[in-house]
């Protein structure tokens, strides 16, 4: 089935996280993505956990629907190989630390030389201006300085890092949104853009509320457990055999909640009477809530509340979440693959599900250099003894 992206043609410099996940969104949506790698060694991902037979699980999901080359892009034959591709692409994607390009002779300035039409994103720790931008940043760092950590956690605790690698999984999803928007406007134009994403703003950007409850109050907002700053209940909840979510975020949903728990007389309590009240009073709300959930099961509360209307959940485990009835079956977000060197391997799916299209990993991660012969020889048409030659020279 076709893709979406289908005829796009975009060059994944990427290393690591943010990038190859930007690149692999766009090839599991049918662009053909090339991942390029530096002859000696490839993506740090190889080398990083967990492993099957001695291959990186990391990197098999970080770059799945790819097709991969190997090119040093320090030599002056391979800066000009780069350059014939980027003649033959619609994008071009790095992660490298602002400057790095350029150093190479291959920043954007350059590039739209050879391509007007190119679109080049690039994502880094602080974004391509500003007096950080030549600083390395890693998704702690963006958390960190974007403000989320200050504000996850528990009152007293020490400021938090989110469990996944938010900072990055952020970046990589704002430049695909640019990459998108510069593909349309390229339509029209003809013209290419560059794409300038920092780790930083994106997790400024994903604070939401929380920015503007202090640009509006001068009030500084503190790590507050799972409850949510402008509604109650919305929190976590005890139950008998583990933690369930309940979020009665508007009046109409707290008067089910009520019903459900068979406490009506709750709907008039003064200091519950709205959303505010309940905000102001949580911890007096939480402790009414809490003595009903821990009398039911994670599940019982669950069905019990969402039969009514309710919105309600259990805090999955990794074991449960990979399982769901809802999560890994109705909406397949662990599709199975066959990736050498390792096997029959789920990994976690984009998730954009299509009903024209298909929205599923085209192909396996490539090994490294897998299709030098299929790209420099089909692509750029290089001959065989050449490519014996620069794979001698150690530009390929």
């Amino acid at each position: 089935m076709a893709g979406l992206l289908d005829g796009v043609v975009v060059l994944d410099l990427g290393r690591v996280l943010a990038c190859p996940y930007a690149a692999a969104m766009l090839g599991d949506l049918g662009a053909t993505v090339i991942k390029i790698e530096n002859p000696k060694g490839g993506d740090d991902t190889r080398k990083m956990g967990p492993f099957i037979h001695g291959n990186s699980v990391y990197y098999a999901n970080f770059n799945r629907s790819k097709i991969g080359v190997t090119l040093n892009l320090k030599e002056p034959e391979g800066k000009e190989i780069f350059k014939e591709l980027v003649k033959k692409a619609d994008v071009v994607l790095e992660n490298y630390r602002p400057g790095t390009m350029e150093k190479l002779g291959l920043g954007y300035d350059v590039l739209k030389e050879v391509n007007p039409g190119i679109i080049y994103g690039a994502v880094s720790g602080f974004g391509h201006t500003g007096p950080l931008s030549k600083r390395a940043g890693y998704d702690i760092v963006g958390q960190a300085m974007g403000g989320l950590m200050s504000t996850s956690g528990w009152p007293n605790s020490p400021a938090t890092r989110s469990g996944t690698p938010l900072g990055d999984v952020l970046g990589a999803l704002n430049m695909t949104v640019g990459v998108l928007a510069a593909l349309v406007n390229k339509q029209r134009t003809g013209l290419g853009e560059k794409v300038d994403v920092a780790l930083v703003d994106s997790v400024a950007a994903a604070m939401e509320n929380i920015t503007m409850i202090y640009q509006s109050t001068g009030r500084i907002p503190q790590r507050i457990g799972n409850r949510y700053e402008s509604t109650y209940p919305y929190d976590t909840f005890p139950a008998k055999d583990g933690d369930v979510v309940i979020a009665a975020g508007n009046n109409k949903l707290y008067g089910i909640l009520c019903d459900v728990m068979g406490r009506p007389e709750l709907k008039t309590d003064p200091r519950f009477l709205e959303v505010k009240d309940r905000v102001a009073n949580h911890d007096a709300m939480r402790e009414e809530i809490a003595v009903w959930t821990q009398q039911h099961t994670i599940d019982e509360v669950d069905k019990l509340l969402n039969d009514a209307g309710c919105p309600a959940c259990p805090v999955n485990t990794i074991d449960r979440l990979v399982v769901d009835p809802q999560i890994a079956g109705a909406r397949a977000m662990f599709p199975e693959i066959d990736q050498p060197g390792i096997g029959k391997l789920k990994i976690t799916a984009i998730p954009q599900h299509l009903t024209r299209t298909d929205d599923q990993p085209r192909k396996p991660a490539p090994l490294l250099g897998e299709d030098n012969v299929k790209v420099y020889s089909g692509l750029l048409g290089l001959d065989e003894s050449k490519l014996a030659e620069l794979k001698e020279k150690g530009v390929i």
